[in-house]
């Protein structure tokens, strides 16, 4: 009686934002998907474009389950972890639930990958620099976190030990690992359910609200369409050379909150108002926010040969497209 079949890759995650691109693409492809997802973020319907193909198979579940988990590993030639909490009203609101899943979830990833020595890659994120002032940022730097107290750092602290961790299986074990450091990635099927900035921002226009600013505006981030996000993702999986390294996969293009803001209201012609709220107002006391995140993605050129270059005005098009 044969076995259960073999696929190309497992995808975490896989009904999120993220993940369901990187589905549609893989399949593209020509690759077979498994992908496992509890849908606590992620949605069905990100993955209408799959459903039907014979080489994609979806399993509700969480990587908390550790038998689940290490049985769809054992299945898959690569995995791609993305599952983890997602926004930052998500992880103010729920930190405990935040640390479990990014922290036992990769465990459970980790351990079972290393049954077969099946090569992982780890989504890790911009949070992880904290309020490294070492701008732009690379993947030797220090990283400078707030207090424990201040419950906005338990996520880029619990993305740090999947780091940690997944390294210590690559120096200990040999598990091939590859750890993409993910900043801002927008583009179509993002939600503003979880504190996402832009599509919030173009919700609000579109329906006319204020466009809500959190603090004064000044703050910068570095924003890159997902579908530049995912040929970087791939593309390293796909690079003997990335094994046991971290990549800072974003755009090298800054832009104000504020001036986003501006950018959205301009471009949908929204007669909204552009409203600055202080982030006492916004979120719970404890709250502390980084000035700048803007990566160094020298490595990122290097391995791949590109790194996310769409522009920002070319990205909000995308998105109202």
């Amino acid at each position: 009686m044969p076995g259960p079949r073999r696929y190309d890759y497992l995808i975490t995650g896989g009904a999120g934002f993220i993940g369901s691109h990187l589905c549609e693409f893989l399949l593209s492809k020509g690759n077979s998907v498994l992908v496992l997802d509890d849908l606590s973020t992620g949605s069905l319907s990100n993955l209408d474009e799959c459903s039907d193909n014979p080489s994609f198979r979806f399993v509700v579940g969480s990587v908390l389950d550790e038998s689940l988990t290490r049985g769809l590993v054992h299945q898959c030639n690569k995995v791609i972890h993305l599952a983890a909490a997602v926004g930052v009203e998500n992880i103010i609101q729920r930190p405990v639930e935040t640390i479990e899943t990014n922290v036992k979830g990769t465990e459970n990833i980790l351990l079972a990958a290393s049954g077969d020595n099946t090569p992982v890659f780890i989504a890790s994120t911009s949070e992880v620099y904290g309020k490294s002032e070492n701008i732009p940022f690379r993947e030797d730097g220090d990283i400078v976190l707030g207090a424990t107290s201040r419950s906005r750092w338990s996520y880029a602290c619990s993305k740090a030990i999947d780091e940690f961790l997944a390294l210590a299986y690559w120096k200990d074990k040999g598990l091939p690992v590859i750890i993409g450091r993910l900043f801002n990635t927008v583009g179509p099927r993002q939600s503003g359910r979880y504190g996402m900035v832009l599509p919030r921002f173009i919700e609000q226009a579109l329906s006319g609200k204020p466009i809500t600013v959190f603090g004064d505006g000044e703050q910068t981030r570095s924003f890159s369409l997902v579908y530049e996000v995912v040929d970087a993702i791939v593309a390293l999986v796909e690079n003997p050379e990335a094994i046991g390294k971290v990549v800072n996969i974003g755009s090298t293009q800054e832009i104000s909150i504020g001036d986003l803001a501006e950018k959205v209201k301009e471009i949908t012609d929204s007669i909204s108002e552009i409203r600055f709220i202080s982030y006492e107002e916004a979120y719970p006391d404890d709250f502390e926010d980084m000035r700048r995140r803007a990566p160094d993605v020298s490595l990122l050129q290097s391995l791949t040969g590109s790194f996310p270059e769409a522009d920002i005005e070319a990205i909000i098009r995308d998105i109202l497209k």
